[in-house]
Parts: structure tokens; C-alpha cells; sequence
């Protein structure tokens, strides 16, 4: 029996015990644990898994990325057994003899082996499987199955066309499985989809849903069929799909009869079939228990039928509701809020719009096409919602400055009055018995008028907590009763007050004294100082003209601009303001054709204004030409070249006329950031830093004001450092002559011979330049020298020479330090630091030079340094 047992044990024999006993082990055995442990990793898949219904779902109800993993390693153990079990039947229990294989169950290990390998992302060694039972095992039984998972491993590869091609052949032969040929059809579907080929990818569809005999398979494919159909625009083809999926019922997944319900909801047509069936619908799949998973569908659903039928108080309602039924569905989410966002956006809310956009944003893939669309129509209400803020408040404050005093107590005698009764209601509430009314002294009522008042107010539904003023005031008459004490066991013993009485007692009098119930406290709040109440003025004043410009020029909502132009017309402002608002509000009259008010507003600016820039705009529309001398192109033109010759302070002075001048034309923020740079021209890093944040805060949505923000960004943490490099540290260097700026004919004579050697010099890398240090102070440099002896030697050379001796004085300095003087203005600090060896801060400052390069990148942009010639 022995020699009988290991005879059938050999793989070099092919006998009926040896293919028995090996076929049997390998089925029974091996490729029993092997598919056990494949069919638990793909629950583990599965279960993590979301269809995205937002979009046509995928034949495979799972999301695979090819890995970037050996060959051999595994992400998933439950893969790796499988690959494990299949590799181990291949080696152990294979019969390959004369290029034939009597084992029949190898090429269901291989295919166990590719499939492993396909749902652990390793494609390339899965087809590698695949590609070997084609191979070498051609007239297997399970051939057919091992072409589709080529297919599928292709597609995931990307290779569509190679796919359909293998594909199509099978479909040629006509002794393939119906079950077989259901899966070819869906994954040859999948991939004319992924080739966006959808009235090719239809039919194969259609006819996997037919031919499937798994009816979740069934489910799915019927409803991707309806998605196909939905997507090429046959409406009603696709609800007859639709209908295929709901008659399913229990057979198939919930989640798809729930969708194809929802589906055919969006497919229904308002102007001919019956709404009021629609609603019932919905709102018997809403009551219906086993729809509680996807009741934030369903609410969205009804929310879109009660929009669709100008319900807008309703549908904003069950938008909500979709949102607090939240589950893991983000793009459902980030719809409803998104649409409310739009319903208040249309309603000209547009905080509230603002609020549910952020909301929208927190719910969206970061980068994505949608994202940065939604994200820039929020960031274009931030502006609208701070100016509309300090219109509101701003309007709020004057309008209790114009009341009399009678009037002014009469308006906070009935605030202070309903404030008392809100925080006496919503304390009392609260309470639910005696003893918390006893351990809560400050609710100071009898238990009968607490029992009504709970009464009337149990619908209310406020919880004490969540009211601050509430729980300021509890706070304040605990401590009026009781004193301040710790949180500790039988706190109360050492004074036994405790009693109803004593608390019905002390009800009336703390409220009445306390200051926040009293109408005094809030008259004494209301501004009286005139400076005060016209800087509330102007900012009320600047913020309506701002909106005006924002609601024209951003949204297009002429009524609005009009609206807040007009009013702030009627204000009668400074100047600056009412002659740019009147202009506006001819413009808009204008593109409106109201050319009767767009006349009336031309005539009010031209004649009681005749000298006016606005005036000249339109009388001369040329005007605005930068050729024009008296146009703000020409005045910023003109400041550019005086900037460019270093007279910082004439164009910061200029800069502050003509900001002022041209008030409400967007050049504004060009002349700021102008001004910005000159500042750091001539007063160094830190003016230049607050400048620029002052252009990027002020102007967030200019380019200049975006330039600003960079440079803040980026540049400046670059330049920041004060400490000077070590000599050896450079092979760039300078020769510098000081003067004060009154002796310039003196520097510039200077320069002119320096020019002249410049022209004998053989060094043709060698200039020279005379830079701007600050209002007292410049430099004629010489630059592009290579050491600093070389520097100083190349310098006393010139004190030397025959003809014109230069014998000022002047110091050597490496370009890095040189530019560091500029940008920080500390030409003292350098003269007092000993460069020649290097300090413990002389190496920390070589390291921070090594990962910033800071001067070299200031010479690169010239933000700072002075003059374009340094090397």
C-alpha cells in the first residue's frame, strides 16, 4: 500500500491515482483556502467601497489603483494567502508532461493567481497569469473566463483598445456560456465607456443586464443601462430601465431601486405628468423604514420638486434635512449646500450665500475643476459681505444718533423689556422640578408659575447653555445669592437659605438691577462726539460707494448698484465719493438704456462740476487716453521714470495726491504699490514690509494687491536677515565712495571719471553707477572685482594714477553685504563688524544664506537694491 500511495504522489507519472490524487488535493485542498481567503479580501474591498451615483458607475463595484510594488509583495493578506495557495497547487500538484497538462485543476489555479494579483492592484504580474493560461493551456475549461480577466486587467492598464479587440473575438463564437458572455458584454461596455463612447457601450450593456444570472450583477447593469440611456438623452427609454431596476425590489442591492426612483424624479416632466403622484411618492419612500440609510437622497429629491415649483421656503427646509441626514455621501452634500448657497446667492443673501459656499467647499475634492469655480465665486463675496457688514452697522448706529432722547429710551425700554422676558423664559424652561429650581437660585419663581411658564414655552426647545446672555446673567445672581464658592459636596450647608420662598423672594429685585436689563446702559453706548459719529459717517459713506461698485462691476446687479449709489447720493458725501457714484450711476442708466436718467446724471456732473476729471471723461472720451496728460495712465507713467531715477520721496509724496485724486479708479492700487517700493528704496526692510501688507490687505483682489501678497509671501522671509557673510565667503566684490546727497555734482564728476577708466579698463565685467542709500546718503560704486584685496588694491591704484588722482575715501564690500546695507539701511552696522574670520552668527548666517540665497535673489528682482549694475 505504501509503494500504491507514493506512485500516486509523483508528478512524473501520468496514472489515475497520480491525476486523482492530485486533482482532488488541489480542488479540495489548496484552491479551497485559497478562494476562501480571495472571496474575504474582496468583501474587505467591497465594504469600503462608494458608488458615486453622481456619475455612470462602473461595471466592477470596486476601486482598484495599479501598485507600485514588487513583485511578489502584497497590500491585502487575505491576496497574498490566495497568491500563496494558487503558487503552492502549481508547484505541488502540477502534471506537465510533454508540453501538456493532466492536472485539470492548475488552470483554475492560475486563474486564482491572476485574480489575486488584479484585485491587489498588481495588473502587470495579473496579466502576466492570465497571458500564461492563453498560452499554455488553449482548450481548458476555464479559457473563457481567463480572456475576460485579460479584458478587465487590460482596461485597468488603460489599454481599452486592445481590450475590445480580444473581446469582440469572443463574441464570434458561438459556444460560449450565456453567464460567460454577460461578463464579456459588461466588461467591453466598460471600456467603450472609459473610451466616452456611450451609444457603442449601450447594447453590450443592455445585453449583459439580460443575460446575467446574478441578480445583484442584474441590478447593476440594468441601472448603468438606464445611466446610458440618461446620458445620451432618451428620457423615456431610460425610465423604462429605471422601472426594470425598482421591479427588482429585494432581488437586488436597495440602493439601486432607491436611486432609479430618485433618477426618474430628476426625469420627470412638470408641464405633463402629475406632480402631486411625484410628491406622494417621495414621501412614501421617505416613511418607508428600510429607507432610512437614504433619506438624504430622498429629502434632496423633495427639496428639488418644492424648487422646481417656486417653493422656496420648503425646499430650503428639506435641503436642510438632506444635510442633517448625512451619510458619507460628500458630493450630496456638497449639492445641497451648494444650492442653497445659489437660492440665497438669487435672493441677493449674500452672506448667508457666502456661509453655505464654505460649507460647499469643506465637501469638495481640493483642486478639482468644481472646486476652484465654486472657491472663486466665494471669494468674490468676501468683499461684499465686509462692506455690507459695516453698511448695516454703520446705519444701525446713525440711526439711533438722529433719535431724540424720548425716543431713544421709548426704543430701549421695549429692547430692555423683551430681553427680560426671553432670558426669564428660556431659564425657566429648563427646569423640571423643585430641586432645580433649588439648585438653579437664579430662576426665581414659585413651582406653579414655573410648571405654566414650562407650559407655554415647551415648544421652544431652548436650551438654557446656548444662551449666552442667559447664562451671563444666572451666573451674576448665583453670585448675588450665594457668593463665590467652590464646586465641592453639601456646599450649601453653612447658610441653609434654600427655600422656594427665599428664592420668590429675590426674583424681582436682581433683575431689575441689573445693569443689562436697564435701557440707560445702551442709551450711554450711542456715540455723541462729532468726530466719532463722522468717522462712522465716512465708513457708512465709503462702504455704500464700495458696494455700488462691487454689486456693478462683479455681479452685474444694476439694481443693487443703483440702490446703493442712490442712497449713497442722498447722504450727500465728500467729493472723492459722490462725483465717481454719480458717474457710476450714469454708466449703469446707460447700459440699462434709461437714457432720460443716464442725461440727467451727465448734466448734474458736467455742469456743477465743470473742471472735474468725470466732467472731461464725458465731454471727451478721449480723455482717458495714458497720452493724456491730465489722465491717471499719464500722472503713473511720469511717477514710474522718477522712480526709476531714484526720487523715492517725490513719488511717495505724489503717490498720496493722486491716490486721493483718483479715488474709485482701480489704477489706485497700482500708485500704492508704487508707493510700496519706493518705501523700501529708501527706508529699508521693515517700512517696505508694512507697506506691502498694507497693499495686499487693502487690494486683495488686484493684481497689484496679489503681486503684494507674493512678495510679502516670498520675498521677504528671504531678505529678512541683518548678518553680515565673512569675507572669504564671497567672490563678488565692490568698491564704494560715500557722499552726501547735497554734494551730488561732486559724485557725479566723480562718476564721469570712473567711466573713463571703465572705457581703458581690459576687465570688461568691471561698471560703475551712483546708487541711492537714503535721502542723505549716496554711493558712486564700482563694481565686479573678485576679492576684496583685489578690490582695495584696484582702489588705491586709482589714488595713484597720473592723470585726474581719485583720492576720496572709500571702502571695499562684497556684494551679499552690500546688498544687505541697502535692504536694511545698516551701513553703520557694517562698518563696525570685523568680517575677516568667521563668528559663531557669521555661521549661522551661512547656512540661512545657503537655503535662501537671499541677496542674490534681490539683485535677480531688484525689489530693494539700488541699482540694476550690481553683479
Amino acid at each position: 500500500m505504501a509503494i500504491l500511495f507514493l506512485a500516486a504522489c509523483s508528478r512524473k507519472k501520468n496514472t489515475f491515482l497520480s491525476r486523482s490524487k492530485h486533482s482532488i488535493t488541489t480542488e479540495y485542498n489548496i484552491l479551497y483556502n485559497g478562494n476562501i481567503a480571495f472571496e474575504e479580501g474582496k468583501l474587505q474591498l467591497a465594504s469600503s467601497y462608494r458608488d458615486n451615483f453622481w456619475e455612470i458607475l462602473p461595471v466592477e463595484r470596486l476601486e482598484l489603483e495599479e501598485s507600485s510594488l514588487l513583485s511578489g509583495e502584497s497590500k491585502n493578506e487575505n491576496f497574498n494567502k490566495a497568491e500563496e495557495k494558487a503558487a503552492k497547487g502549481v508547484q505541488k500538484h502540477a502534471i506537465f508532461l510533454e508540453g501538456k497538462e493532466y492536472n485539470p485543476q492548475i488552470d483554475e489555479a492560475y486563474i486564482l493567481l491572476g485574480k489575486a494579483r488584479y484585485y491587489d492592484g498588481r495588473f502587470v504580474q495579473a496579466l502576466d497569469a492570465f497571458n500564461f493560461i492563453l498560452k499554455t493551456y488553449p482548450t481548458c475549461n476555464s479559457i473563457n473566463q481567463a480572456k475576460v480577466w485579460k479584458a478587465k486587467t487590460n482596461i485597468r492598464l488603460n489599454n481599452e483598445e486592445v481590450a475590445i479587440e480580444n473581446l469582440k473575438k469572443m463574441f464570434e463564437k458561438n459556444q460560449i456560456d450565456k453567464d460567460e458572455l454577460a461578463d464579456a458584454a459588461g466588461i467591453l461596455s466598460q471600456a467603450y465607456i472609459n473610451l466616452d463612447s456611450l451609444d457603442v457601450a449601450l447594447p453590450y450593456m443592455k445585453f449583459a443586464a439580460e443575460n446575467t444570472k446574478n441578480n445583484e450583477l442584474k441590478g447593476r447593469y440594468t441601472y448603468i443601462t438606464a445611466q446610458l440611456y440618461d446620458k445620451l438623452e432618451k428620457i423615456d427609454s431610460a425610465n423604462l430601465e429605471f422601472d426594470k431596476v425598482i421591479a427588482l425590489n429585494r432581488k437586488s442591492p436597495r440602493v439601486y431601486m432607491i436611486n432609479a426612483h430618485i433618477e426618474k424624479a430628476k426625469n420627470f416632466d412638470f408641464t405633463k405628468e402629475d406632480r402631486f403622484a411625484l410628491l406622494e411618492l417621495l414621501f412614501d419612500l421617505e416613511k418607508n423604514r428600510e429607507n432610512r440609510p437614504f433619506l438624504d437622497k430622498i429629502y434632496n429629491q423633495i427639496g428639488e420638486y418644492h424648487k422646481k415649483n417656486d417653493s422656496i421656503d420648503l425646499a430650503i427646509n428639506f435641503y436642510n434635512k438632506s444635510i442633517k441626514s448625512y451619510r458619507e455621501d460628500r458630493v450630496m452634500q456638497s449639492v445641497n449646500y451648494q444650492t442653497l448657497a445659489e437660492i440665497y446667492f438669487d435672493d441677493r443673501s449674500y452672506k448667508s450665500a457666502g456661509a453655505y459656499y464654505d460649507s460647499t467647499l469643506t465637501n469638495l475634492e481640493e483642486g478639482s475643476r468644481q472646486y476652484r469655480r465654486i472657491k472663486k465665486k466665494r471669494e468674490n463675496l468676501d468683499d461684499v459681505i465686509k462692506y455690507e457688514d459695516i453698511a448695516y452697522n454703520s446705519d444701525s448706529i446713525l440711526h439711533l444718533v438722529n433719535m431724540t432722547e424720548a425716543q431713544q429710551l421709548e426704543y430701549f425700554t421695549l429692547f430692555t423689556t423683551e430681553l427680560k422676558r426671553i432670558v426669564l423664559e428660556d431659564s425657566l424652561a429648563n427646569i423640571q422640578n423643585e430641586e432645580s429650581i433649588e439648585n438653579n437660585l437664579f430662576f426665581n419663581s414659585n413651582s406653579e408659575n414655573s410648571g405654566s411658564k414650562k407650559g407655554t414655552n415647551a415648544g421652544a426647545g431652548s436650551f438654557y447653555f446656548y444662551n449666552s446672555t442667559t447664562v451671563s446673567f444666572g451666573k451674576e445672581e448665583f453670585r448675588k445669592r450665594w457668593g463665590n464658592r467652590k464646586l465641592e459636596d453639601n456646599w450649601r450647608l453653612s447658610d441653609k437659605i434654600s427655600k422656594l420662598e427665599s428664592v420668590e423672594e429675590n426674583y424681582i429685585a436682581p433683575v431689575s438691577e441689573n445693569d443689562r436689563f436697564k435701557p440707560e446702559t445702551y442709551i450711554a453706548l450711542i456715540p455723541n462726539d462729532k468726530k466719532i459719529i463722522d468717522s462712522i459717517i465716512k465708513d457708512r459713506n465709503f462702504a455704500y460707494y464700495q458696494l455700488g461698485l462691487i454689486y456693478k462691476e462683479k455681479f452685474k446687479e444694476y439694481d443693487l448698484a443703483k440702490d446703493r449709489l442712490e442712497a449713497l447720493v442722498s447722504f450727500s458725501p465728500e467729493k472723492r465719493l459722490l462725483l465717481p457714484a454719480l458717474y457710476n450711476l450714469y454708466k449703469i442708466n446707460e447700459l440699462e438704456g434709461n437714457s432720460l436718467l443716464a442725461f440727467q446724471y451727465k448734466s448734474e456732473i458736467t455742469s456743477t462740476y465743470p473742471n472735474s476729471r468725470y466732467a472731461e471723461i464725458l465731454l471727451n472720451p478721449n480723455a482717458i487716453l495714458a497720452s493724456d496728460e491730465s489722465s491717471p495712465e499719464y500722472k503713473y507713467n511720469q511717477l514710474y521714470k522718477y522712480f526709476e531715477n531714484s526720487k523715492y520721496q517725490d513719488v511717495i509724496d505724489n503717490c498720496d495726491i493722486y491716490i486721493a485724486m483718483y479715488f474709485g479708479n482701480p489704477i489706485i492700487s497700482k500708485f500704492e504699490l508704487l508707493k510700496a517700493n519706493s518705501i523700501g528704496r529708501q527706508q529699508g526692510f521693515e517700512p517696505y514690509k508694512k507697506a506691502l501688507n498694507f497693499v495686499a490687505l487693502t487690494y486683495p483682489n488686484d493684481e497689484q494687491g496679489k503681486e503684494a501678497l507674493s512678495l510679502y509671501k516670498t520675498l521677504i522671509p528671504k531678505i529678512s536677515t541683518t548678518a553680515f557673510i565673512v569675507d572669504k565667503e564671497s567672490e563678488r566684490w565692490k568698491i564704494a565712495y560715500k557722499f552726501n546727497t547735497k554734494d551730488r555734482l561732486l559724485a557725479e564728476e566723480l562718476h564721469e571719471k570712473l567711466k573713463e577708466v571703465m572705457m581703458t579698463s581690459q576687465n570688461e565685467e568691471m561698471s560703475t553707477s551712483i546708487d541711492y542709500y537714503n535721502p542723505e546718503t549716496l554711493f558712486v560704486m564700482i563694481h565686479g572685482l573678485k576679492s576684496r584685496q583685489g578690490a582695495k588694491g584696484f582702489a588705491e591704484s586709482l589714488r595713484e594714477r597720473k592723470k585726474d588722482k581719485i583720492t576720496t575715501s572709500f571702502f571695499e564690500i562684497s556684494s551679499e553685504n552690500y546688498a544687505i546695507i541697502q535692504i536694511h539701511k545698516n551701513f553703520e552696522m557694517y562698518l563696525n563688524t570685523d568680517l575677516t574670520k568667521a563668528t559663531k552668527q557669521d555661521k549661522s548666517r551661512k547656512t540661512s544664506k545657503e537655503n535662501t540665497k537671499a541677496p542674490k535673489k534681490l539683485n535677480k528682482t531688484s525689489k530693494l537694491n539700488s541699482t540694476k549694475n550690481s553683479k
